[in-house]
């Protein structure tokens, strides 16, 4: 359609359309890799969303230029066998190059990816005796609630790669205080010289990769090295605040990260609360030990964003659907 025609559209239309994306949400996709006997598994849910030229579908529902979402899926799970999956970031960039490239209404594809661990079972050494191997190398577990996020977006040029984790549950059973707040006519909250920190983690991070011709950071190890100091800064902080935690884990990212440059955290405090045990006779919170109320709600959030000195806040405010 030419500008002139579109403009000519506008003005015999009392309204006008928005921002529009289409594709196909949460294709399951497992891959098994054999390496003879030890197999490999890579667990992920894709979803796929493009857009374009698609104003034509929605003005008179011609699909002349919507490539099929039941098409994307099964480029998905084409795609997983043919390259593989050696990263939910790499293979996103595969999947986002593909829409981008091959079809020329498409001006931008983002591919968002949750990615499921599984840890191979330890198992006896008298398990040879029944199947016949020295180790068994084909059974998993899967390792507790923690998903690993990615979302790759592409619009033939450039690249923007966020990546992350959620439902990563961290506590510390000391080391935390939280004192010298505001108080007014509504506080009734103690202040707490030794408290229980506990978080349920929800985190995104931005590569600062954004061009071909830049050498592609090694998806794989910087997950894991990014995890990593994120942990340890959470565990090595005397925290004040849980505001406090949250800057240290993102300076620990940025600081030993040269690929990152941005950090955002979204961090529940899963409170944990004195049990008062004196109406039953008992001491509570002695040298050997105390026992606590663990509230599901209502419960504070906290979040912030990290940023590189001189970097663009680019991450979205709100993770909910990042």
């Amino acid at each position: 359609m030419t500008d002139t025609s579109r403009r000519d559209r506008a003005a015999a239309r009392p309204v006008m359309l928005g921002q529009n994306q289409y594709g196909k949400a949460e294709n399951r996709v497992v891959k098994i890799t054999r390496d003879g006997d030890t197999h490999h598994i890579k667990d992920l849910n894709v979803s796929v969303a493009l857009s374009g030229d698609m104003e034509e579908v929605h003005y008179s529902g011609s699909n002349a230029n919507v490539l099929p979402t039941d098409t994307t899926k099964n480029t998905v799970y084409a795609f997983a066998q043919e390259y593989g999956i050696e990263s939910a970031e790499q293979f996103g960039i595969h999947l986002a190059r593909h829409f981008v490239t091959s079809q020329e209404p498409i001006h931008r594809a983002r591919i968002r990816i949750e990615e499921y661990a599984w840890e191979r079972i330890e198992t006896s050494d008298a398990s040879s005796r029944f199947i016949g191997a020295d180790e068994v190398k084909h059974s998993f577990v899967r390792q507790g609630q923690e998903t690993r996020t990615s979302q790759i977006t592409y619009d033939g040029e450039r690249w923007e790669v966020i990546s992350g984790l959620k439902d990563l549950t961290v506590m510390n059973s000391t080391h935390s205080e939280f004192w010298g707040y505001v108080k007014d006519e509504y506080t009734t909250l103690k202040e707490a010289y030794d408290r229980i920190l506990a978080t349920q983690v929800s985190g995104r991070w931005r590569f600062n990769w954004t061009d071909d011709a830049a050498h592609m950071p090694n998806w794989e190890k910087s997950y894991a090295q990014t995890r990593k100091h994120m942990l340890q800064a959470f565990a090595e902080t005397y925290s004040l605040s849980l505001q406090q935690t949250l800057y240290q884990m993102g300076a620990r990212i940025i600081n030993n990260r040269s690929e990152i440059d941005e950090v955002r955290f979204s961090l529940p405090n899963k409170h944990h609360f004195l049990v008062d045990l004196e109406p039953f006779g008992l001491k509570n919170d002695t040298e050997d030990g105390a026992v606590y109320f663990a509230a599901d709600r209502p419960y504070g959030l906290i979040e912030g964003t990290v940023l590189r000195d001189g970097a663009e806040p680019l991450i979205p405010t709100d993770l909910t659907n990042l």
